[in-house]
């Protein structure tokens, strides 16, 4: 399990260095939301259909027919995560945008039970309410310290969770079915499709000077691809539960960073708003211990 420990919070550090690369990218060159995203998208799909062809057999690469539109939901979800994170970062920054992108269980917990009428636990109430309190706090809505607040920070900051819910949703449809390097190559793919259409509309980046490219490089080895499989050997060793809640030691792997590079620090507030979010979540993972009956 040790090693399981080291992968999940390799993934963390790597996942969390996302909003870093989008930041620094983000400020050497006059790029768009979507651009990046489209771009990024495009280059995981290229590094993700690599790693398949090398390492699955061509059977392993279909996919069924009835399981075909949970790939193409999930694809277009996963565009338009991309473009509000992208947002977010540009708008709230990486610490605040990361904390945000943890409220994603609260609309997961809402879908389910509308959809698959799962009922409401006491535990998942009260885990619903630290989240949606903590995710409140962190977006600045009732803060009174920042002046940079603005009504599209806090649009992009809501639609992040909106999204990561959505494609997650519909990629829980193709687990255990399919190799996850396989769903990511076809639902990276997807995305960029999406995307494809609004590159007509938008600037060109070009040039783009080298250490923007090292940038680039970064998000797509390291954020993108290593943080996948890092993440992807914890799981064959460590509960999902208890990967989730470690994985969720991304928030303070991204407030280094984000100390370190440009000294942004959260409020008192946002901070609170921040260790509310987290144990919303491991009281929602928590699993119940159950005594055992008498016969």
């Amino acid at each position: 399990m040790m090693w399981g420990y080291l992968a999940v919070m390799t993934a963390a550090a790597c996942w969390g260095t996302s909003g870093i690369f989008i930041q620094l990218i983000m400020t050497q060159i006059d790029i768009p939301a979507a651009a990046l995203a489209f771009w990024r998208d495009t280059a995981a799909f290229l590094a993700f259909s690599c790693i398949s062809g090398m390492f699955r057999r061509r059977e392993e690469l279909r996919i069924q027919k009835s399981d075909r539109i949970w790939l193409i939901l999930m694809g277009f979800s996963l565009g338009l995560f991309h473009v509000s994170w992208n947002l977010g970062i540009f708008l709230n920054g990486p610490a605040i945008t990361t904390v945000q992108q943890a409220a994603m269980p609260v609309i997961v917990i809402l879908v389910a039970r509308i959809v698959w009428q799962e009922a409401f636990t006491v535990r998942k109430i009260a885990a619903v309410t630290l989240i949606a309190t903590g995710t409140i706090l962190v977006s600045g809505l009732i803060s009174s310290v920042r002046n940079e607040v603005t009504t599209a920070g806090i649009a992009a900051g809501f639609s992040v969770p909106a999204t990561y819910a959505a494609w997650s949703i519909f990629g829980k449809q193709l687990s255990g079915r399919y190799a996850p390097e396989v769903v990511l190559t076809y639902a990276f793919g997807i995305a960029a499709l999406v995307l494809l259409p609004f590159q007509f509309f938008v600037a060109s980046p070009l040039p783009v000077p080298p250490q923007t490219w090292l940038c680039f490089a970064g998000l797509i080895g390291l954020s993108t691809v290593a943080g996948f499989f890092a993440f992807a050997f914890g799981l064959k060793h460590l509960p999902a539960g208890v990967a989730t809640v470690l994985v969720m030691s991304e928030i303070l792997f991204v407030s280094v960073y984000a100390y370190s590079l440009w000294g942004e620090m959260m409020t008192p507030i946002e901070s609170f708003g921040a260790l509310l979010v987290i144990c919303g979540v491991v009281a929602l993972l928590q699993r119940r211990k159950y005594r055992p009956t008498e016969d």
